[in-house]
């Protein structure tokens, strides 16, 4: 008997290093441990830092990867165990076309989906905040909102403008069908030249996102949770 004990023990054992080493694997690689190993009926997603798109972002900065965010959204609309998303938001924005990519794939999971931001939500990170079923924003976060910029050489200026525009439609759209804000007061915040000392646009604290109709509520962690748990509910319920 002791020396199946010791067996199922060590068997255990290397089961649980094996869970260890692919969380620690998961938390390396997407910044979040491997929900697939606790009983969780929730998913939790960090998006920091910059939002990485096509080109690798600098070694010192703290980046999101797009191609490793979209396979735990899809995972999220395919595994039944799980039933609503959590989105963290702290980030300063970064690629345009993967904060987009990845702000309709959030739109599009058809599960109750909350989003909280958290620091930061600034940029591209506004439509990815909006992409949720409610959004929520602690007092003390900000959201940048500004049209579309580049920096370096720009070749045939009159079609890279035009090219520009239609990016910025692309982003203005979106927000607009996918928050309560206004289409008049967004531009207005958008273009406006009394707040950025180097740049146009506009600074939203807390309250504000939620007085222009951007974000849905002021609020902390743990209001945005019990409202996702309590959609989940409703959701379970007409089901």
């Amino acid at each position: 008997m002791m020396k199946n004990n010791s067996k199922n023990n060590t068997k255990e054992q290397n089961q649980d290093n094996d869970n260890d080493n692919i969380n620690n694997d998961n938390i390396k690689d997407f910044g979040i441990p491997n929900n697939t190993l606790n009983k969780n009926n929730i998913q939790f997603i960090s998006l920091i830092g910059e939002i990485e798109g096509h080109f690798v972002a600098a070694s010192e900065k703290k980046a999101t990867k797009y191609e490793h965010i979209i396979p735990i959204l899809i995972n999220c609309q395919q595994d039944p165990s799980i039933e609503g998303v959590f989105i963290i938001l702290n980030t300063m924005g970064g690629d345009v076309e993967a904060g987009l990519a990845l702000s309709e794939l959030i739109h599009g999971i058809n599960k109750p989906k909350v989003s909280l931001v958290l620091g930061g939500g600034h940029s591209i990170g506004v439509p990815l905040a909006t992409s949720t079923d409610f959004s929520v924003i602690v007092p003390s976060a900000t959201m940048t909102i500004h049209p579309l910029r580049t920096t370096g050489l720009v070749i045939s200026g009159p079609q890279t403008f035009k090219y520009f525009q239609k990016m910025q439609q692309r982003i203005n759209e979106f927000i607009l069908r996918t928050s309560n804000i206004e289409e008049k007061i967004l531009v207005d915040l958008m273009y406006a030249n009394d707040q950025l000392a180097n740049d146009i646009g506009t600074i939203l604290v807390g309250h504000e996102a939620v007085k222009y109709g951007i974000i849905d509520s002021v609020g902390d962690f743990s209001f945005a949770l019990s409202k996702l748990k309590e959609m989940i509910k409703t959701n379970n319920e007409k089901q």
